[in-house]
């Protein structure tokens, strides 16, 4: 990576000798204004105003009632995107563009509030020859391809979701064969660990940035991606190395917590005229920086105030078709399973999961069918979300980050209608 990147600087600084060579960049604006109308039958874990759906929370009884089965109904312009792209720009044979993408999202509590603005992506590309390289924020490769919904959780907990800062070169060895490789660092999307809570004397879990900051080591993607015709392959596999604590909270000695975890990853699309179907599937280590169902646990308290932790093992896997063009009958099939952590940990009180899920689920499924009607710019489009969680509850012997008594399926329908323009 040092050599592309030397050979880059001195392509763009020194060229050939002479005055470097340019070309003026043009500008396009594109983005949507999006209004969603959302229905659901049970309380969720969800977010950007209830319109990001996860996961359908647990029965929790109280005078013999389930307080979490209740409808409830909303509707927001939230999610409406704006973003440049600048194209065009050429010096000393290399092609120069970049992407900055915003939205609204943050800002809303419940139904009050409004929206403020988010950043989406931002970066710049340099392309030549079978060489690109991208810098900036954008979506993690292994979140690149999407499934065909309108829905703002774009298939998520199912598959890997996430934007971050990063330095992406691809390399094309033929027209259908080439190599994707990355580093990646943390912002919004982050791993989970444990904080220090000062007030009670005690680690409480969270989800930060500094585990990655302080572990030094950046996340790292390495991928194949094969394209023939209508049929589009990727494969590749991902690496983080955080370090969940610096100092011990107790002593304020430096401690060296570390936890590795490599994840593997496949993609396949298929695409003939109207018709497009794709499906991707992951086996994670933790993952819960990607919205995987997944985390880690401490599995021992060591003699210098070290810990010693496990990741927990999940599979997760969606299929998109869709089919037609001014009207798009659309499918979305989704599936994960925890498979908790190869070895014992503490207890669960020292398990680090996905803070947009609960640690005592098992095994997720979701179907969506859809339509959506496009006209012109508009598009008007309605779904049916079923989204069924399989919960338990943690008990005596249950050391592998498995919940194994009481298993339960709780289950939530969601009906969603959209308009959206676009420009």
């Amino acid at each position: 990576m040092k050599k592309v990147l030397f050979i880059i600087f001195t392509a763009l600084t020194l060229g050939s000798g002479a005055m470097a060579q340019e070309s003026k960049p043009t500008f396009k604006w594109y983005g949507f204004v999006r209004n969603f109308f959302t229905f659901d039958t049970r309380e969720s874990l969800s977010g950007v105003e209830d319109l990001f759906f996860y996961v359908p929370r647990d029965r929790k009884i109280v005078d013999g009632e389930d307080v979490n089965a209740v409808n409830s109904f909303r509707f927001a312009a939230l999610t409406s995107r704006l973003g440049v792209d600048i194209n065009g720009y050429q010096i000393n044979g290399w092609n120069v563009d970049a992407r900055l993408e915003m939205d609204f999202h943050a800002g809303v509590t419940g139904v009050t509030g409004t929206a403020l603005t988010r950043l989406r992506q931002a970066y710049v590309s340099f392309a030549k020859d079978n060489l690109s390289i991208k810098v900036g924020q954008t979506w993690n490769p292994m979140a690149t391809d999407l499934p065909v919904i309108f829905d703002v959780n774009s298939g998520a907990p199912f598959g890997p979701f996430g934007r971050s800062p990063q330095l992406t070169a691809e390399y094309s060895f033929t027209n259908a064969l080439s190599m994707t490789g990355s580093i990646l660092w943390q912002m919004q999307y982050t791993s989970q660990g444990p904080s220090w809570d000062a007030a009670s004397h005690t680690y409480k879990s969270a989800a930060s940035a500094d585990y990655i900051k302080y572990g030094l080591i950046p996340e790292i993607f390495l991928g194949l991606n094969y394209k023939s015709g209508g049929f589009l392959a990727r494969a590749g596999v991902d690496m983080t190395s955080i370090r969940p604590r610096h100092l011990d909270g107790a002593t304020g000695v430096k401690v060296n917590d570390r936890i590795t975890n490599v994840s593997p990853y496949l993609f396949l699309q298929y695409s003939d005229g109207p018709f497009i179907a794709k499906f991707k599937t992951i086996f994670a280590q933790s993952g819960e920086h990607l919205f995987l169902n997944g985390g880690y646990g401490v599995t021992a308290f060591n003699a210098d105030h070290s810990w010693s932790y496990a990741p927990t093992r999940n599979s997760s896997s969606w299929l998109s078709l869709c089919y037609g063009r001014q009207v798009q009958a659309v499918f979305f099939a989704g599936y994960a399973r925890n498979f908790g952590t190869a070895v014992d940990i503490i207890s669960p009180d020292y398990l680090y999961f996905n803070k947009n899920s609960f640690s005592n689920m098992n095994a997720m499924w979701r179907l969506t069918p859809g339509i959506m009607y496009n006209i012109g710019k508009i598009t008007l489009a309605f779904d049916w979300e079923i989204t069924s969680v399989q919960y338990g509850k943690w008990g005596i012997g249950d050391t592998r980050a498995l919940a194994t008594q009481d298993l339960h399926w709780i289950t939530n329908n969601r009906l969603q209608a959209m308009v959206r323009y676009s420009f």
